[in-house]
C-alpha cells in the first residue's frame, strides 16, 4: 500500500497548528445528477443508515436515487446562493471568521480550513492541504452541537479513515459535542434577543433540531436528551417558562418512528389549540440549510398558516455572526490548552535542520536533505 507523504519533505519545513472546521455537506449544483452523487455517498453512510448493506443497497439504488434526486434538486434550487448552497457559504465565513480571530492572537503558526463530511470540498482534500503546509497538531471541530453517531461519529470515521492512508499522522484532537458550552447558550440567547428586539417576540417559541431514529435513543446515543439539554439551558437564559417554549424535531425520512414530537404535525396542531404566532430556531443547526431555509422557512410556514396560523417567524441560524464566530473561537481555544503553537523562529528552524542533517549524514553520508 501506498502512504501519503509530504513532496519534498525538508526538516526546516515550519510545523503549524490546524483547526479543522466540519458541517455535513451538500451537492456541487441543484440538480438530479449532482443530487445522485451527493445523495448516494450520503446514505450509504452506515451511521445515517442503520440497516444490513445488502438490502439498504437494493433500496438505495432501486428505489431512493432514482426518485429523490429530482425532488431535491427543485428544493436545492430555490435556496441556491451565486456563491453556491447556503451551508457552504456560511461554513467559509464561519471558517474565515475564525481564522482571523485566532490569527490575530497566535499568528500564520496557526491553519483553519473546513471540509464537508460529505460533498466537497472533502475531508481528504483538506487535510492534503493541511499536510503540506506542515500541520503536527490537527483540532477537528465538527459543527454539531449535540452529538449523534450519524453526525460526529461519522465525521470521527472520516478522519480516522483519511489517516490509515497517511505516512505521518498529527496529534489529534476532536470536539465531538458542545451542547451546554456557555458561550454557544449565550450567542443564541443573545441572536434570539436581539431578534425580538427588531420584529417583537411572539406567543412561543419552537426549538427545531433535526431528528433522527427512535431506534438510536433506545441504543444508547444521547442526541435527544442533548437536545433537551440545550433548550433548557437557552430557555433559562432567556427567562421563559416551560410555557414559551417547546422541543421538536425535524427532516424525519421513511416509514419508521422517529424522534417526537415531530416539527411540521405541531406546527399543523398549534393554531386549533388557539396558539396563532410562533418564532421557530434552530439551535443544532451553526449554519441555515436546505432544513432551515426551505423546510422550515417555506415548507412549515405553510403549513402553519395554512391550519390558521397568523404570525410566524424564522429566526436565522447563527451563521458567521460575530456572537457565533466568539463562541467557536473560545470553544477552540479551551481545546487547544496545553498545546503550545510553534513559533517557527529563523533560528529555531536552522537549528532543526542542521541537527536533522548532522544526524542523517552520521548514519548515511553523502545523503542530502
Amino acid at each position: 500500500m501506498q502512504y501519503k507523504g509530504t513532496a519534498n519533505f525538508r526538516h526546516d519545513h515550519p510545523e503549524k497548528t490546524g483547526v479543522l472546521v466540519t458541517n455535513l455537506g451538500t451537492p456541487d449544483a441543484p440538480t438530479p445528477s449532482a443530487l445522485r452523487r451527493y445523495l448516494g455517498e450520503f446514505l450509504w453512510d452506515p451511521r445515517v443508515v442503520e440497516v444490513p448493506r445488502p438490502i439498504w443497497w437494493l433500496i438505495l439504488h432501486g428505489i431512493i436515487l432514482r426518485i429523490r434526486p429530482s425532488r431535491s434538486a427543485k428544493a436545492y434550487a430555490s435556496v441556491w446562493q451565486p456563491e453556491g448552497s447556503p451551508l457552504l457559504t456560511h461554513t467559509a465565513k464561519q471558517a474565515e471568521g475564525i481564522r482571523k480571530e485566532l490569527q490575530a492572537k497566535y499568528g500564520n503558526n496557526i491553519v483553519v480550513g473546513f471540509a464537508m463530511r460529505y460533498g466537497n470540498p472533502s475531508v481528504s482534500k483538506v487535510l492534503d492541504e493541511m499536510q503540506a503546509q506542515g500541520v503536527r497538531q490537527l483540532l477537528v471541530l465538527p459543527l454539531y452541537p449535540q452529538y449523534s453517531a450519524s453526525t460526529s461519529a461519522s465525521t470521527f470515521d472520516a478522519i480516522a479513515h483519511d489517516f490509515t492512508r497517511r505516512r505521518w499522522i498529527p496529534d489529534l484532537r476532536f470536539v465531538s459535542h458542545y451542547p451546554d458550552y456557555p458561550p454557544y447558550i449565550e450567542a443564541m440567547a443573545n441572536h434570539i434577543q436581539a431578534h425580538w428586539n427588531e420584529h417583537g417576540r411572539n406567543e412561543k417559541l419552537i426549538l427545531s433540531y433535526h431528528g433522527v431514529p427512535l431506534k438510536y435513543l433506545e441504543k444508547g446515543d444521547p442526541y435527544h436528551c442533548e437536545c433537551h439539554k440545550t433548550s433548557r439551558l437557552l430557555a433559562e437564559r432567556l427567562g421563559l417558562s416551560k410555557d414559551d417554549y417547546m422541543t421538536t424535531f425535524q427532516s424525519r425520512f421513511g416509514r419508521e418512528e422517529w424522534l417526537q414530537p415531530y416539527t411540521d404535525e405541531t406546527l399543523k396542531s398549534l393554531p386549533g389549540k388557539g396558539l396563532k404566532s410562533i418564532d421557530v430556531f434552530c439551535p443544532g443547526f451553526s449554519s441555515d440549510c436546505l432544513e432551515t431555509v426551505e423546510e422550515i422557512d417555506e415548507e412549515n410556514r405553510e403549513y402553519f398558516i395554512e391550519a390558521g396560523g397568523e404570525g410566524f417567524s424564522y429566526i436565522p441560524a447563527l451563521n458567521a455572526t460575530p456572537g457565533h464566530i466568539s463562541a467557536l473561537t473560545q470553544l477552540i481555544e479551551d481545546n487547544l490548552q496545553g498545546w503550545t503553537v510553534p513559533t517557527n523562529k529563523p533560528e529555531e528552524l536552522a537549528t532543526r535542520l542542521r541537527l536533522a542533517e548532522k544526524q542523517k549524514q552520521a548514519q548515511y553520508p553523502g545523503r542530502g536533505l
